[in-house]
């Protein structure tokens, strides 16, 4: 039995007495709309409301877990009525008020994943017990993403992924009481395949080295699909440990293998490593089969491209988001974050800061913190001037639908934050899918 299970029935016994005693004989339903706000928690008449930030402050995604953070920090910031209050003035539409959360001020408490599904859940479970928090978020990495969803399901606390990318998060491992507004590897791949056949043609040999963990293989799977259909053949795939650092001895096979491109499914240092090596192996001076060996990077961030430095131009991929953007939503973030940290703001800040902003909408939606209601404000959700265009929160499976960019290293770059240049802002329509697609169950609302 769990906590929620056994606080509600010792509340249904303490009712039912007082009922009896009186010689009272109400309905169920009535006993139950007595007991069924009492909610794992509730802040009650408290003048504040914790949240809980849980990223990789060490691992492999740390430079992602940093950027998070910040983000939060704002996020928190403008919520409370402090700052230019960034997309809270383009968001739309709107229940935010810039008093908090329902006239609550809004801590925060934070924890590191480590990039590691144990740590990140053990801290979670820490934030939910010992510091009372609301709604956690956070994470670079979709086994993190999957651990906490799970246990944000068994605990009746709402979590708002971060940067999960795989198909599983809203797909066989998906969660009432979770949500996602990144995009996932089958976007990825069905956003890239018109611009890899326009430019890489129909007849290639592909050779994947991919992170072996439930990210990379259905980065891995969703690639594969898109660029088989287009008629490449695909020579190996090997799967690569996270946090490998040395992956020479993944690549140098590569070099005889008859490939001409190597797609990369990896992400934060691992992809930062992996590329650096491919180049000093000399991949990217090649030919092979009378063609220039290509490198195509499926996931990016400008984080990323920082730490590859040089390596990374002319090389295609897709971001969820991308500092350059001039819709009015990303410049007013842009300015916010750029004010606050003196640089842009990478996509890992960008989701994290609009998760934080859709949970605080959604309560003053719901005119409640009760879970359930919260989720049934957020299912289905449409709104703009966030970024990426219109967007929805679809209820069947809680993945965000928007449009998906794909981008490339930039060869010109003006600045060091100038690293990836946008090569097509794909529509919604061209990566959508039916929600039953990747199976699973939402599960229920009432825990």
């Amino acid at each position: 039995m769990s906590f929620f299970d056994d606080k509600i029935n010792r509340r249904r016994v303490l009712q039912g007495s007082a009922l009896l005693g009186a010689g009272l004989a109400a309905p169920m339903v009535m006993r139950r709309r007595a007991w069924a706000q009492e909610f794992r928690n509730d802040p009650g008449n408290a003048g504040s409301i914790t949240l809980g930030f849980n990223v990789p402050q060490t691992g492999p995604y740390a430079d992602e877990g940093a950027d998070e953070l910040k983000a939060y920090q704002l996020a928190v910031k403008h919520l409370n009525g402090e700052g230019d209050g960034g997309m809270m003035n383009t968001m739309k539409p709107s229940s935010l008020k810039g008093n908090g959360v329902l006239g609550k001020k809004v801590e925060y408490v934070t924890g590191d994943t480590q990039t590691k599904s144990d740590a990140a859940r053990a801290s979670a479970k820490r934030m939910i017990e010992k510091d009372g928090v609301l709604m956690f978020s956070g994470g670079s990495s979709s086994g993190v993403a999957i651990a906490q969803q799970s246990l944000a399901q068994e605990m009746g606390v709402i979590f708002m992924n971060g940067l999960t990318h795989s198909n599983d998060t809203t797909g066989k491992d998906r969660r009432r009481y979770g949500f996602r507004h990144f995009f996932n590897a089958y976007m990825s791949g069905r956003a890239l395949g018109p611009v890899l056949q326009e430019e890489m043609g129909t007849d290639r040999r592909a050779y994947h080295l991919t992170a072996d963990y439930t990210w990379g293989w259905t980065q891995e799977e969703s690639i594969k699909n898109t660029t088989e259909e287009l008629g490449w053949q695909t020579v190996n795939a090997v799967k690569t440990p996270l946090g490998a650092g040395d992956f020479s001895q993944y690549i140098t096979p590569v070099l005889n293998s008859g490939a001409d491109v190597l797609i990369l499914n990896h992400y934060g240092k691992d992809m930062v490593n992996s590329l650096t090596q491919a180049v000093q192996f000399g991949l990217r001076d090649k030919q092979a089969n009378g063609k220039n060996f290509e490198i195509v990077v499926p996931l990016f961030s400008r984080l990323m491209a920082q730490g590859a430095g040089e390596n990374i131009k002319g090389i295609l991929g897709t971001t969820n988001w991308n500092w350059s953007l001039q819709d009015e939503g990303s410049q007013a973030f842009v300015k916010s974050f750029g004010q606050e940290y003196g640089y842009p703001p990478s996509q890992a800040a960008h989701t994290c800061y609009v998760q934080t902003l859709l949970y605080a909408n959604a309560c003053e939606m719901a005119g409640t913190f009760y879970p359930p209601e919260v989720i049934k404000a957020l299912e289905g959700f449409q709104f703009d001037g966030m970024g990426n265009g219109p967007t929805e929160y679809r209820a069947e499976d809680h993945q965000c639908f928007k449009s998906v960019l794909v981008v490339r290293g930039n060869d010109n770059p003006t600045s060091q934050f100038d690293l990836l240049k946008v090569v097509k802002e794909v529509p919604r329509s061209q990566v959508e899918y039916p929600p039953t697609l990747f199976g699973g169950e939402l599960g229920p609302y009432e825990v």
